[in-house]
């Protein structure tokens, strides 16, 4: 659906030319209303915790969709359930840290008691409810999940298609590989970071900038590697780059940071990112989920997730931990850049008129989906399902 907003006319009106997106769509601030209904809300999977980050009976993680609150409890059936984070009763918010465990999950205000799989099992004073009251109706709101590779995604409507066909095989290819290729992952840990921008500028990463803007990937010849950029018309994509580590960094002391395991599922590096704002990296030895979370119009933050596999060696394990952060963690040495290019992108668009691609396109007036690993032209195909989410007009050529 499209919310009834009113909105300048370089919003609602997009260039004719495919390779150009109007700066006000990072600033206008009744967007977020729009983007809520229409994307967040609306006919898209989002991803919100794996099975490692839950493993044990009463494990909880809280997170939002959105504004909305939401949390995901290990039952003691064994299922993972993803449940509105409000009380059935009056609505109080029942989760209010990030991560625990409990045994049953008790409102404060009026003491309503509700079991880990999220059925309401006490409730004072009942007797002198209304007449319809009964426990069986006052559960708590379960969403629509669905996993893959033990990585559990919930959407907020009936329509969305399943989720491996939402996905696409292009897409779920590459991501398996991140999520461990069947194997088991356990959690390493968390970082997390607020980016001082609008959450589309932070997603829209491209792969013309990596070797430039990175000396690190420089270092590690994405320009020059064999790799490939996948797209989809419902605005995933995919890098599956082959990297090569020279044998002598001088720029670094203990180059043993960036050595490469090089591990079957890998070519050197992985990065998959679903509409609208999840990241996924197998960066070199390096397993990571970055969850996201708009803060409105303006502002995203990002908690990285950081993996291993279970059946690693001790020396494997302490090799992931050791790469994890210190190489595409908000502060690693090949995102550093990263965190401040997000804040000029969003200090930049301030500015009027239309932000335009170059590196790749070949058609202005069309689209392409056979792009290589180092073009910029693979975001475009995101950006009209935007468009086209977001119900924007585009002008006649």
């Amino acid at each position: 659906m499209t919310a009834n907003i009113n909105l300048p006319d370089t919003v609602m009106e997009w260039p004719a030319k495919y390779n150009e997106i109007p700066k006000a769509v990072f600033e206008e601030p009744s967007l977020w209303r729009l983007e809520l209904d229409n994307i967040f809300y609306g006919e898209e999977w989002h991803p919100i915790v794996h099975r490692a980050e839950v493993p044990n009976p009463g494990d909880y993680k809280a997170a939002f969709i959105g504004e909305m609150p939401i949390f995901a409890v290990h039952g003691d059936d064994g299922r993972i359930r993803v449940f509105h984070n409000a009380c059935a009763h009056r609505g109080a918010a029942l989760v209010t840290d990030n991560a625990g465990n409990k045994a049953d999950f008790e409102c404060p205000y009026h003491r309503w008691l509700f079991s880990r799989e999220g059925a309401l099992v006490g409730c004072p004073n009942s007797h002198e409810f209304s007449p319809s009251f009964s426990k069986e109706k006052f559960g708590l709101k379960e969403l629509r999940a669905e996993a893959f590779n033990e990585l559990y995604f919930v959407t907020m409507s009936d329509k969305t298609p399943d989720l491996l066909t939402y996905m696409t095989g292009a897409v779920a290819d590459p991501l398996s590989r991140v999520l461990g290729s069947g194997h088991g992952l356990k959690l390493l840990g968390y970082q997390k970071v607020h980016y001082d921008c609008n959450w589309k500028a932070y997603v829209d990463n491209d792969g013309y900038h990596a070797p430039l803007l990175h000396l690190a990937f420089k270092l590690m010849g994405w320009q020059g590697g064999k790799g490939e950029q996948i797209v989809t018309e419902n605005g995933h994509l995919a890098f599956d780059s082959e990297l090569t580590i020279p044998s002598k960094i001088d720029a670094l002391e203990d180059s043993s940071i960036v050595q490469f395991k090089g591990d079957p599922d890998s070519k050197g590096s992985i990065v998959v990112s679903t509409f609208p704002v999840t990241v996924f990296t197998k960066h070199m030895d390096m397993l990571n989920i970055r969850y996201a979370f708009p803060k409105g119009q303006r502002g995203v933050e990002v908690h990285y997730a950081y993996f291993a596999r279970d059946d690693d060696s001790p020396e494997l394990l302490a090799h992931r931990t050791r790469q994890s952060a210190n190489l595409l963690g908000p502060s690693g040495l090949i995102s550093l850049e990263d965190a401040a290019i997000f804040t000029r992108i969003d200090l930049g668009n301030r500015s009027p008129g239309n932000a335009i691609f170059q590196k790749g396109v070949t058609d202005e007036y069309k689209l392409a989906f056979n792009v290589k690993q180092n073009d910029e032209s693979g975001n475009l195909p995101r950006w009209e399902h935007y468009r086209k989410r977001m119900g924007f007009r585009r002008a006649k050529a």
